[in-house]
């Protein structure tokens, strides 16, 4: 492997909560050994407000979060991903993009905390309870040995 960062795409359906989360946790606690972005098969259009408190509660930055349509990796041009991370059930059972350089590809299943139908506060706990599940995860991918793996 190069000194290169490895470039994690996380795809949820509605890249607002799920997915927002991984990829703005990655790259805060990635040391610039990943580069992350995140997807949805059927982007929300916006992060979800809650999205947005967790990771500033937990001092994450939120710049550059947006809800977007995957498609947009698998374009000419787009940044070629050397892992393909789904982050919920939806994502993993879709009919995914041919991605660019067919990069590893895993699936860690997490609830939907925008599923949530309780007060604030019940939503709040939900996302804060995926954000620290997201969060160890992504933990065990920083603590696995990255050299050698074959990602094509």
């Amino acid at each position: 492997m190069t000194d290169a960062p490895m470039n994690v795409l996380i795809l949820c359906t509605g890249n607002s909560a799920r997915s927002s989360l991984g990829e703005a946790l990655l790259n805060h606690l990635g040391g610039g050994r990943f580069r992350a972005f995140s997807a949805g098969s059927t982007p929300a259009g916006r992060v979800n407000p809650f999205t947005l408190e967790v990771l500033a509660a937990n001092g994450v930055p939120t710049d550059g979060l947006s809800s977007k349509n995957w498609d947009v990796f698998a374009e000419p041009g787009a940044p070629e991903m050397d892992l393909v991370i789904s982050v919920c059930d939806n994502a993993a059972g879709e009919v995914c993009p041919v991605w660019p350089g067919h990069p590893a590809q895993v699936h860690w299943g997490f609830p939907d905390p925008a599923a949530c139908t309780g007060d604030d506060d019940e939503k709040r706990a939900a996302f804060a309870a995926v954000y620290t599940a997201i969060k160890a995860q992504i933990q065990r991918l920083m603590d696995t040995p990255l050299d050698g793996l074959d990602v094509a």
